[in-house]
């Protein structure tokens, strides 16, 4: 059959073709394809509807420091396994697999840098290593954070992101709220500025303690922002729906547990702003 006879047949060839990985990537929130390299210009930000792509805590750190200022602190920090915890699997072998997969010590990288010029103490959470959870070495090292802000004059920014206290280490794991919390009274105490930054998702201990304690409170538009999830409230419930906006940042805005949303992308700007209003004199460059 030659070419004309195809096109009034209505048959048509197509040439299927292998696409490598990561080249394009499907928005979560609207499916669109987008190209890999374009959507990390826009600070992988969906342009179509604006969906904010998950964030490794290297890639907050190059969004929201200045170039080149990063210094990371207690980098191998890392949890133990106090009550040999096991479930499914032994906690020391979950451990192991978070420090492989992720290439972290734990689930917080901490570190200090500037952020437009001015000098901040950052701690950025991970949900790849055993989702972001709250584990005894994930306190110390705010915990350490915070305390050499105070040594510095200098602001903290925590960017949140995690699925609660990690329950695998029992109350040694819970006590971290309230350690950090402390800490943070401690900076208050000393009249220096905390900022947190709530992004998707913020759930459980993090979210009962330093996620909701910052002076000023933001969150990237369309974050879970909760104490409990969604999958637990419907079992307890015993509904199969939530209403719409159910603990998604703009709805957390609207009943006043936030201060604003702000877009990734207006992050770094908005940031330096803040801190150059609200830090006292001797801890703004």
């Amino acid at each position: 059959m030659n070419w004309l006879e195809r096109m009034k047949s209505g048959l048509t060839t197509r040439v299927k073709r292998e696409v490598p990985d990561g080249i394009w990537s499907k928005c979560p929130g609207c499916g669109h394809a987008n190209y890999e390299a374009a959507l990390e210009r826009q600070r992988w930000i969906c342009p179509e509807c604006g969906h904010h792509y998950a964030l490794r805590s290297d890639q907050y750190v190059r969004l929201l420091a200045d170039p080149g200022s990063f210094v990371e602190l207690d980098a191998r920090l890392t949890s133990t396994d106090p009550l040999r915890f096991r479930d499914t699997k032994r906690y020391a072998d979950r451990l192991k697999a978070a420090r492989r997969d992720s290439g972290l010590h734990e689930a917080v990288l901490t570190g200090v840098a500037t952020m437009g010029g001015h000098p901040v103490a950052l701690g950025v959470m991970d949900t790849r290593f055993i989702m972001g959870t709250l584990g005894a070495a994930t306190g110390e090292k705010l915990a350490r954070l915070i305390d050499r802000a105070m040594v510095d004059r200098r602001a903290v920014i925590i960017v949140c992101q995690s699925g609660g206290a990690r329950m695998m280490e029992g109350t040694l794991s819970l006590m971290q709220m309230a350690k950090v919390s402390a800490k943070l009274g401690q900076l208050a105490q000393a009249g220096l500025l905390y900022i947190s930054l709530l992004t998707d998702p913020t759930y459980g201990g993090v979210t009962a303690s330093f996620g909701m304690l910052g002076d000023v409170i933001i969150a990237e538009p369309g974050a879970r922002v909760g104490f409990a999830g969604q999958s637990v409230i419907k079992q307890f419930l015993g509904t199969e729906s939530l209403p719409e906006g159910f603990q998604v940042a703009e709805t957390v805005l609207q009943h006043g547990f936030i201060d604003r949303i702000v877009r990734r992308d207006q992050l770094p700007a908005e940031l330096a702003r803040l801190i150059a209003m609200l830090s006292p004199p001797g801890a703004v460059a």
